[in-house]
């Protein structure tokens, strides 16, 4: 595996650096994109952007709009977006269906979704999680039948991240009863204005509400929405959760926050000395760093063996478990450098760093369960 980076490489990553200088407010703290709190306007503005930019689908194959670009080279942007925790990312459209559609849909389908994606003018969510199947995807209970040239879909979905929002909806229903659990299983395209749909946003304990359950009474799905073959969308959603594991965004997100963390630590004084003169808080924040620095080197070699057209499968959860686990860490060591002012939250006048320490906290307890449990990743 050859890390160096090309000139061209090089140049691109201060390109995008240069451009988040110049539009990101300069109170902007940074940090993973879970944490950049921003409205629904600014977001799709910043989607938008990304578009006119032709970085919201550079490592897209030409045929579909994109720039063919090089996964090293995708994964470089990502690296630097996350670092700053900038806004416009899509993940749903964009980094997960998308990809997913290239490979699994229809010709019509493609011309259908691919190009509002690509443009940033749609918002998709995900309809997997229900609330008996959560780390069992498989035991999901929403059920879809054959009515003329519709499926009727009935059933609750959980954990929907931005399904607020969305105008689109990826969701497995149950089109088998009979079957083996992991065979009958079907992978529809549903419109969130469709008849019968119901979101409720879910209040988290950070005070967020990214989350949200969604109710389905007689929802109508056209056939022409079902994404590969019937009773075999669960190998469409492995497609999808292999796309989903192999980011850099937390090991990126995370580097954001240890920087903040050493600069207070280098900053802070506590009874004449600061916090960096305490052992004890250098090797908590070195462990951060090895961790840290073992998850980047991990979404690296996802990147080199994407581009020597290998397939990261089990690599991919190598990545999500320790990216994760390296979040849990990082968020008690931030607790720990920072004592009490770590537990307040943004908008107290006496937080530092914004309250950002306690949101990374609080954020960093679901995710070792999203995207698959730690449990299902070593597995």
């Amino acid at each position: 595996m050859d890390l160096h980076l090309t000139e061209e490489q090089t140049a691109f990553r201060q390109e995008v650096r240069d451009f988040l200088d110049k539009e990101l407010p300069s109170d902007w703290i940074g940090g993973p994109i879970s944490f950049a709190h921003v409205d629904q306007g600014t977001e799709m503005k910043w989607r938008k952007m990304l578009a006119e930019k032709g970085w919201n689908t550079m490592g897209w194959p030409k045929e579909y709009g994109g720039q063919g670009a090089s996964p090293m080279t995708q994964l470089i942007f990502n690296e630097e977006w996350n670092y700053r925790g900038a806004p416009g990312l899509d993940t749903f459209g964009l980094e997960l269906l998308g990809p997913t559609l290239m490979v699994h849909g229809t010709e019509e389908q493609k011309r259908a979704y691919l190009g509002d994606i690509a443009r940033g003018e749609v918002v998709w969510c995900q309809g997997f999680s229900e609330p008996g199947s959560g780390s069992d995807l498989a035991s999901l209970q929403t059920r879809a039948v054959e009515d003329g040239d519709d499926y009727v879909i009935n059933g609750q979905k959980i954990w929907s991240s931005y399904a607020q929002y969305a105008d689109h909806m990826f969701l497995l229903a149950r089109t088998d009863p009979d079957a083996v659990k992991h065979r009958g299983i079907t992978f529809f395209l549903m419109d969130m204005n469709a008849p019968g749909i119901t979101v409720r946003p879910i209040q988290e304990m950070s005070g967020e509400s990214s989350f949200n359950e969604e109710f389905f009474d007689n929802v109508r799905v056209p056939k022409q929405n079902v994404l590969g073959e019937v009773n075999r969308g669960w190998y469409v959603a492995m497609t999808l959760l292999d796309f989903e594991r192999t980011g850099i965004n937390h090991p990126a997100g995370g580097r954001r926050i240890l920087d903040l963390l050493v600069n207070y630590a280098n900053e802070t004084t506590v009874n004449g000395k600061t916090l960096a003169a305490d052992p004890r808080v250098r090797h908590k924040l070195a462990d951060v760093a090895v961790a840290l620095e073992t998850s980047r080197m991990l979404a690296y070699r996802i990147a080199w063996m994407q581009g020597e057209g290998l397939v990261p499968n089990m690599e991919a959860s190598i990545l999500r478990l320790l990216s994760t686990q390296t979040s849990q860490l990082l968020a008690r060591v931030g607790m720990e450098v920072m004592g009490l002012k770590g537990q307040l939250e943004q908008g107290s006048k006496y937080a530092e760093l914004q309250g950002f320490i306690s949101n990374q906290y609080l954020f960093s307890v679901p995710y070792t369960i999203e995207s698959g449990s730690q449990e299902i990743q070593r597995n």
